[in-house]
């Protein structure tokens, strides 16, 4: 992972099993991703389903490797570190034993404005197309509601506005993509399907 770039960095639990299981937790998962991550990387958006996540992020600096052993450089150890210590907590607090996530973890990088728009639009109506809700602002666990809102959050949200030219033009992309369903299926043949 490069200083400078950014990321679509995503993981699902182990055989598609849930990852969350109450509203806590998916609370307690963006506490810990702060915790871990927050010096690390600029979020620029993220969505939370019960059996996997996304994340669009910016690595603010290079970081040096942390040991020739491990052969991860700071910012790879610190998502190790996240993800170990929520699968440690939800194992304690279910009693549950093993893995919870599938993978390490999978990142894409990112390199151009067409594709942030769309990636930012497709972690937002991934709860849509999944049927949990009717609209992005109706998901409580993505980061849609933090660009319409003036509450404080870890996001971006200025840089990720301009790209749509503003709040208005933000929230109209995303509805008229969402009402016309406009080559989302394209775009996740292309990108991603969890």
């Amino acid at each position: 992972m490069n200083a400078g770039s950014c990321y679509h960095i995503y993981n699902r639990g182990i055989n598609k099993q849930p990852i969350f299981f109450q509203e806590d937790n998916y609370v307690y998962f963006l506490q810990q991703f702060k915790k871990y991550l927050g010096a690390h990387v600029k979020v620029l958006a993220y969505c939370l389903m019960p059996n996997h996540f996304h994340f669009f992020l910016r690595i603010e600096h290079q970081e040096a490797l942390c040991s020739q052993v491990t052969n991860l450089n700071v910012v790879e150890k610190a998502f190790k570190d996240f993800f170990i210590s929520y699968a440690k907590a939800v194992n304690k607090r279910y009693d549950r034993t093993g893995g919870l996530f599938q993978y390490k973890f999978k990142r894409k990088e990112v390199e151009d404005i067409h594709h942030y728009t769309w990636l930012t639009y497709y972690l937002h109506n991934n709860p849509v197309k999944a049927g949990l809700c009717l609209l992005p602002g109706d998901w409580k666990f993505s980061s849609y509601n933090a660009y319409i809102t003036d509450k404080e959050t870890m996001i971006a949200k200025e840089e990720v506005l301009s790209w749509f030219g503003g709040i208005e033009q933000f929230v109209l992309f995303h509805r008229s993509n969402i009402e016309a369903d406009v080559n989302y299926k394209v775009f996740e043949e292309l990108y991603i399907r969890l």
